[in-house]
């Protein structure tokens, strides 16, 4: 399952988009797997939306997984905000019953 999480604020000239995007295999926690602000965010967030990858909107928790590492998993005090954004994302990846 991949995720992206952007920055929820409006772009302007002086504050560039971020973008960070998650993998989450069911082994160990979510990783991040990209991120980036400016042209870069754009462009995680264009390929998100060309694959169907649900976006979550949350500037705070953007702002916190962008001092992750690629490649690595999320720290555990980002747990809970990652785990409310995986709940969101199945809910929408899911067939309605």
């Amino acid at each position: 399952m991949s995720i992206e999480v952007k920055e929820a604020k409006k772009e302007t000239r002086t504050e560039p988009k971020l973008a960070v995007a998650l993998h989450y295999d069911r082994k160990g926690a979510p990783r991040v797997t990209a991120k980036g602000k400016g042209a870069i965010g754009k462009k995680i967030i264009e390929v998100a939306k060309a694959h169907d990858i649900p976006i979550e909107e949350n500037e705070v928790l953007a702002g916190a997984l962008s001092n992750v590492e690629i490649g690595d998993e999320i720290p555990v005090e980002l747990y809970k905000a990652v785990a409310e954004v995986l709940v969101f994302v199945l809910r929408l990846t899911r067939p309605a019953h």
